[in-house]
């Protein structure tokens, strides 16, 4: 596999993945395990069999001899190199991480009346794109789970590129997590895309219900339509409206999207009542 020894003591090692192909091309015939194909997809992650394979770098990474990305924290919110993959460009990044800036900014302003600074740690970005959601939150005492739609653009790779974490995801199947693991879900158009699939809201809401802990918050920004569906299920669900705005107030937006943030009440059933008594 070409690691090399980066470090050794007694019976601990450290080993480091070469920068370039060199050393693939360099290996015997039948050498195992083998590179794989021309033809692979080494960002096709859903519903694909593994391959016991090496995936070789792209050219411009073997040229480039490593990623090219900035060192941390810069890479946060530099532009990765991987990002013309895509056909994204700088301009089209910097402007993606500016306009979340703003939107996490109006976020926090409508939970800091009621939110102490310490109440949030665990949090879910249910349709992350390039990250920025999370990028926004580098200077909270927070961490961000970035999940990326299975059927969008493959950006999860620019999303580790600045070096943050997440998976990918379809949410029209339950997310692998234990219950109550969250204490923010952000639900950037979730609804509106699985509206499109054909997909049940009412089975998300149950499941964004059991990954998120009680008195935890959900930020819903969508259609209004959405926002009214949503709101027919507050009360079996025992969550609670807590603060609403619309973006036309937001650089680049047409007000057609809505915020409407959540918050999970603590509730007890009638025999947990009994049994605490």
């Amino acid at each position: 596999m070409c690691w090399r020894i980066a470090s050794k003591r007694n019976q601990t090692v450290i080993w480091q993945k070469p920068l370039t192909n060199d050393c693939y091309m360099e290996r015997e015939p039948g050498t195992q395990p083998p590179l794989c194909r021309s033809d692979d997809d080494p960002d096709a992650v859903w519903g694909v069999l593994m391959e016991a394979c090496i995936s070789p770098y792209s050219e411009h990474d073997h040229q480039t001899r490593g990623s090219g990305l900035a060192p941390w924290p810069a890479r946060l919110t530099s532009p990765p190199p991987r990002l013309a993959d895509l056909g994204y460009t700088s301009e089209m990044f910097e402007k993606d991480t500016e306009l979340w800036r703003q939107r996490v900014d109006n976020y926090w302003n409508l939970l800091s009346p009621k939110v102490k600074p310490d109440t949030l740690r665990n949090l879910m970005d249910m349709k992350a794109h390039l990250g920025s959601f999370a990028a926004a939150l580098k200077d909270k005492d927070v961490w961000v789970m970035n999940v990326v739609p299975e059927d969008g653009p493959k950006t999860l790779k620019i999303v580790f590129d600045r070096g943050l974490i997440g998976t990918v995801h379809n949410w029209c199947e339950s997310f692998s997590t234990y219950p109550r693991t969250y204490d923010l879900l952000h639900a950037w158009t979730v609804f509106s895309d699985i509206e499109k699939k054909g997909c049940s809201g009412e089975d998300l809401l149950l499941e964004m219900d059991r990954i998120l802990r009680p008195t935890g918050f959900i930020i819903i920004r969508d259609k209004q339509h959405v926002i009214d569906f949503v709101k027919k299920y507050l009360s079996a669900l025992h969550w609670e409206a807590f603060a609403t705005a619309d973006s036309s107030s937001e650089p680049g937006q047409d007000g057609d999207e809505v915020v409407f943030v959540i918050r999970k009440k603590l509730w007890l059933t009638s025999e947990s009542l009994r049994d605490t008594e």
